[in-house]
């Protein structure tokens, strides 16, 4: 069962950068905070400067995948914000890497499940 919801709206994005908590890894930065409720908000936002729109778009649906992948293990009941770090270079990205990123930003938050 999907669990999590996309965050669309700029003042959602707006807020949960102000608020949320900073995790970081190597690629990716998170802002994570508590949201109140039974289901999750994710949103992925890549700087303009990095790339043209295909390797953005591209980079979004690893991020995406990535957090699918791990959907089930992930307490309810929080917002996420992925940015990919303007230092590193765009063509770097491959599922490895961001998963290993993901996992890594989310255990350092305690909100991902052992099982």
């Amino acid at each position: 069962m999907k669990k999590t919801k996309m965050l669309k709206k700029n003042y959602q994005f707006k807020n949960l950068l102000r608020k949320g908590k900073y995790y970081s890894g190597e690629f990716l930065e998170a802002f994570i905070k508590k949201n109140n409720s039974k289901y999750n908000l994710l949103g992925i936002a890549i700087g303009v400067k990095l790339g043209k729109a295909v390797k953005r778009n591209r980079l979004k649906r690893l991020i995406r995948e990535n957090y699918r992948a791990i959907e089930n293990n992930i307490k309810s009941g929080y917002s996420i914000v992925f940015l990919w770090k303007k230092k590193q270079d765009i063509s770097n990205a491959n599922f490895k890497i961001i998963k290993k990123d993901i996992n890594k930003i989310l255990s350092s938050a305690k909100i991902i499940e052992e099982k």
